[in-house]
């Protein structure tokens, strides 16, 4: 069951296009890995759906028997031509903030592979309490059970899916590939404009909850 301590929650986030925009430093991967590999791969059209895991967008580009190859290449060339592109979104370290200040435990549960994830966490200098990766959709939820998340924040349909399998409130940013109508529709609970507006919403909300 997820947490429901209001004096000391636990907040999951999302990462790609939730704290951090990767589209910058995701398109210089992909453009590495074409050249390599000698494949078109549609760079700018694969930031417009980050979110699932790299082997379904993979699966768009390399026959299924090289998937699993092209996905490790991929993770292997990713800190060099990945981490140092990606900007944190607006609002990200101020929401980490909000949580670590109000005495709660700030985590992330990504899809991404986890070293990536944490290259990303100490390049930009955001200090979470955990960072939790390999994980999409209802899989993410397990994560966050186990952490006592009573919250989770992300900008996918998918992060919608994980926090209703962790019981948490779902708490949704139109900062990725889905809109505030698909979004709410797949059962958000609440949709956010940009994570700036996040602090003033977790100082209303717990009170609410006490």
């Amino acid at each position: 069951m997820a947490s429901t301590s209001t004096s000391a929650p636990t907040v999951g986030f999302d990462l790609d296009m939730t704290l951090i925009d990767s589209r910058p430093g995701i398109h210089a991967c992909w453009v590495e890995l074409a050249e390599r590999t000698g494949t078109y791969v549609d760079a700018d059209l694969v930031v417009t759906r980050l979110g699932p895991p790299l082997s379904e967008e993979m699966a768009h580009w390399f026959p299924a028997d090289q998937v699993a190859a092209m996905s490790d290449l991929y993770r292997e060339l990713y800190p060099s031509y990945a981490i140092t592109g990606t900007l944190a979104m607006p609002g990200a370290r101020e929401a980490i903030g909000a949580v670590q200040a109000a005495g709660g435990r700030a985590i992330v549960v990504t899809a991404k592979w986890e070293p990536n994830a944490k290259l990303h966490m100490k390049h930009l200098g955001m200090e979470p309490d955990a960072v939790i990766g390999n994980l999409w959709a209802e899989s993410k939820g397990e994560a966050l059970r186990e952490q006592g998340a009573s919250v989770y924040v992300g900008d996918h349909v998918g992060d919608v899916r994980g926090a209703r399998t962790a019981a948490a409130l779902s708490v949704a940013v139109a900062t990725g590939p889905c809109s505030p109508e698909e979004l709410t529709e797949a059962g958000a609970d609440v949709v956010l404009g940009a994570l700036t507006e996040f602090p003033r919403w977790f100082s209303d909300y717990r009170p609410a909850r006490a």
